[in-house]
């Protein structure tokens, strides 16, 4: 018997990994995040099975459900949505079924800022641009953020930011970064990235907040925020260019 923590990706039933999905399949027990993950993908489940929608659920009951499952020697699909590593509060669950002496694996999943990316038909990381993104959050309503991981501080380095669970506190999104990044930096809010109502918001840090007020737009949506999400006049990767030799294409003798 074994817990299996499976990230569901975004919200597109098939943008779920293979080895995920056949997990769903096959579990006699499958406990899921029903407000972010798609009832398409929790209908695969195995006929008899017991589904267990967890948005209702406190930490102890959801470990309950596994402690019964593991006593009857049933596997558990634990299914989160995106990529159980970001925001995933999969390190609580397994704390737990480590005192417990439970098993359990991790299946990882497609994470929003890269099915945002993908959306937007852009690469987050461009040469002389930008080579970095940070993942990260502000604290509204949930865990507080360390104050060594300040958005000020974060945005000091000019990466591209990837903002979760944060939309509701855009105002101080656009007001710590407007002094680093400049009010005609491009902005986006990717509103439930891979489902049928998916928004895409393009905007500057000194016009998003109009434009995600309009639409009503107040929880589910990823913030980005960096020169990479419009920037055409970058330069080639080194990685194809014909002086650049490596093991797999090496020099040629002219």
């Amino acid at each position: 018997m074994a817990v299996h923590f499976i990230g569901a990706g975004p919200g597109a039933p098939d943008l779920i990994t293979v080895r995920g999905l056949k997990l769903i399949e096959s579990a006699p027990v499958v406990l899921y995040a029903g407000s972010l993950v798609p009832e398409a993908m929790i209908a695969r489940a195995a006929k008899g099975a017991r589904v267990v929608d967890t948005a209702s659920l406190t930490l102890d009951e959801i470990i309950a459900e596994m402690k019964s499952a593991h006593d009857a020697d049933k596997d558990v699909a634990r299914v989160h949505s995106g990529d159980p590593s970001v925001y995933g509060a999969i390190a609580e669950q397994m704390r737990r079924l480590d005192a417990l002496g439970i098993p359990y694996d991790v299946t990882p999943g497609v994470p929003a800022y890269a099915a945002a990316a993908a959306a937007l038909k852009l690469e987050l990381t461009l040469p002389e641009v930008s080579q970095t993104v940070i993942l990260t959050r502000t604290a509204v309503r949930s865990s507080a953020v360390p104050k060594s991981e300040d958005l000020r501080r974060l945005g000091a380095s000019g990466a591209t930011l990837a903002i979760h669970l944060s939309i509701n506190d855009l105002a101080r999104v656009v007001r710590d970064l407007t002094p680093l990044y400049g009010k005609d930096c491009p902005a986006v809010v990717a509103y439930r990235v891979g489902w049928p109502d998916e928004q895409i918001i393009r905007a500057t840090l000194g016009t998003i907040r109009d434009r995600v007020k309009a639409t009503g737009i107040t929880r589910t949506a990823l913030i980005l925020v960096g020169r990479t999400l419009t920037a055409s006049d970058f330069s080639d990767s080194r990685l194809y260019a014909a002086d650049h030799h490596h093991v797999l294409r090496p020099q040629r003798s002219s």
